[in-house]
């Protein structure tokens, strides 16, 4: 089968296409990613290099604001499926240049949409995020909770991929899953995200800044899991028969997270102790943006596919460091 990867030098991009091209011998990958400079492209590059040596992955330096270039790579290779990983992340730089989510995660989205739609893919399976769960407060958060308040204009872009999705689903039956990830850490992770630069300024003895007085909790979940889960729905096509939505749209809604949130103190407590060295807290308010809690429901994803992430906090956190000590040391 082939497949396009949307994002495939990104965090989660990467390790799915690893994921993808470790369990299916038949597969190709075909790789698309601007390698923008949204933070260090060495990084990108060092997740994407391996995969360039395989001859199952082709890759294409390519932004999906280009509709035409777009519409040509989905000519060529005429793929039977796609993931859509590609966007502009980051709740905090929403609010300093909110044109930049408006034209990758609208217009971009928008772009991918159509050229599914004119290749009459088997499936598309996009990357949605646990912020469009906002304000809400019913704990822990369902795919049929209401989620209509986001609080960033991240979770804005991110809601308004759904309802996209659902339209080009509903007119043209063209099946797509909508994946809500839950905070992803481990090897390879931005490092505009705490566990990188947390990591960073505690063996540099610099502060941390904890927002939200360290009162923060997150469904932190382990990116081999988040992988696996993408490619698992990969595989299970949305039928028309349906629970959610229109029974005649071949549209679903997954979350994917480890199904407990874990307090951010306490991550720091574990990142302390497998770093061996103890991090300098400065206290901060809530920024904008922010959600208090996250919390992920994930028992439609374990009973359609039969999938429940595995990596425990503990062991997340040894592998995230080892791999952290040995990416600095070169």
């Amino acid at each position: 089968m082939k497949t396009i990867v949307t994002g495939c030098a990104g965090f989660i991009g990467a390790a799915t296409v690893r994921t993808l091209l470790k369990d299916d011998k038949d597969t190709t990958v075909i790789g698309i990613d601007n390698l923008n400079d949204y933070y260090d492209v060495n990084l990108k590059l060092a997740r994407l290099n391996p995969l360039k040596q395989l001859t199952s992955f082709r890759f294409h330096q390519l932004d999906i604001k280009n509709n035409v270039e777009l519409l040509n790579i989905f000519a060529k290779y005429k793929p039977h499926a796609v993931i859509h990983l590609a966007a502009q992340a980051g709740v905090r730089y929403s609010l300093q240049n909110p044109t930049v989510y408006v034209d990758s995660n609208l217009v971009g989205f928008c772009n991918v949409l159509e050229a599914c739609r004119q290749s009459n893919i088997q499936h598309l399976v996009f990357a949605s995020s646990s912020s469009v769960y906002g304000n809400n407060t019913k704990l822990p958060f369902s795919e049929r909770d209401v989620v209509d308040c986001p609080l960033s204009l991240y979770a804005a872009s991110k809601r308004a991929n759904e309802l996209l999705a659902y339209s080009y689903s509903h007119l043209y039956g063209l099946p797509i899953t909508g994946l809500r990830y839950f905070t992803a850490y481990g090897p390879w992770g931005r490092p505009d995200m705490a566990p990188f630069k947390f990591m960073q300024k505690i063996l540099m003895g610099k502060p941390i800044q904890v927002y939200n007085q360290g009162h923060h909790q997150r469904d932190f979940t382990y990116i081999d899991d988040i992988a696996e889960g993408t490619v698992q729905i990969l595989k299970t096509f949305p039928k028309k028969s349906l629970s959610q939505g229109s029974p005649s749209t071949p549209y679903r809604i997954y979350n994917i997270g480890y199904g407990k949130p874990i307090k951010l103190l306490q991550f720091i407590e574990l990142l302390e102790e497998c770093l061996g060295k103890k991090a300098i807290k400065e206290m901060l308010p809530k920024q904008k943006g922010d959600m208090d809690i996250t919390w992920a429901d994930t028992s439609d994803l374990e009973k359609k596919v039969g999938y429940r992430p595995k990596i425990c906090m503990e062991e997340g956190v040894i592998r995230l460091v080892e791999w952290y000590k040995n990416y600095v040391n070169g």
